[in-house]
């Protein structure tokens, strides 16, 4: 993948296929991403950032989550799809009670040193 192509929003690709026991939800196919889930204490947040060489796309699993991508924010509830763009600043949170819990597809090269906090609650850098 050419890193410096593009980005295309990735929910367009996520589709579902039906089966007699149910059905399932494909969001990738056939090329490199890296698959994580993280999860939000209640009342926390990660840090306002941004990555050179990736782009994400976030499935919320359990929630709300307060969500913010290049200065637009609102709540994703469960089942949302939420698309962040290479060099895209962004920050996810917990206003719950409970854990929100997101799966992350990373697109691109994935280095976690590819973080550019712009703010942070926990003072990193």
């Amino acid at each position: 993948m050419n890193e410096r192509a593009p980005e295309r929003d990735r929910r367009e690709d996520v589709f579902v296929v039906e089966r007699p026991w149910g059905r399932f939800r494909q969001f990738t196919r056939h090329e490199p991403t890296t698959v994580k889930t993280i999860t939000v204490d209640p009342g926390q947040r990660l840090s306002l950032q941004r990555h050179e060489h990736r782009a994400e796309l976030w499935h919320v699993l359990a929630g709300p989550l307060d969500v913010t991508v290049d200065g637009r924010s609102w709540v994703a509830q469960v089942g949302d799809l939420v698309w962040v763009p290479r060099g895209a600043v962004h920050r996810m949170g917990n206003p719950g009670e409970q854990e929100a819990v997101v799966l992350e597809l990373g697109f691109g090269r994935f280095d976690e040193d590819d973080i550019e906090r712009l703010e942070d609650d926990y003072s990193r850098r």
